[in-house]
């Protein structure tokens, strides 16, 4: 007979042994965990400017807001295209680009580039496109 109280019926105690085998035979644990990956922003969400809530005065500001127009714009290239698709032309990029249903914004910018150069990944996009990403 046990002395004491316990919060566990017996039943309860022998779940938990179960459940607890695998880990005192591996020495890891052997449940699956969950990344803890942010959520995207939201449509209606608070954009903050890239100086902060109060961004800096002056020709600062402007830099700022071209370096986070900059990687935005090379984020979002890189997140539409795969890596298998380099070294691309305007119009092989412009495919893919509506196979994945981009924003007429960033198709609109792809556009722009001239017809004959080829290019290495999403950074040398942007700089084809004047944005001058932080280095």
């Amino acid at each position: 007979m046990e002395r004491g109280s316990s919060r566990l019926s017996p039943h309860e105690d022998d779940q938990r042994k179960h459940e607890l085998q695998g880990f005192l035979r591996s020495g890891h644990i052997t449940r699956v965990s969950e990344a803890y990956d942010p959520e995207p922003p939201a449509d209606d969400d608070v954009r903050v400017e890239p100086g902060g809530p109060v961004p800096p005065p002056g020709e600062e500001r402007e830099r700022a807001r071209a370096e986070a127009e900059a990687e935005e714009l090379r984020a979002e290239l890189a997140r539409r295209l795969s890596r298998t698709i380099f070294p691309a032309n305007r119009a092989s990029l412009l495919r893919t680009l509506s196979g994945s249903y981009a924003p007429d914004a960033l198709t609109d910018a792809v556009r722009e580039l001239p017809t004959g150069d080829r290019y290495a990944n999403a950074g040398e996009i942007t700089r084809a496109l004047g944005y001058r990403p932080r280095v």
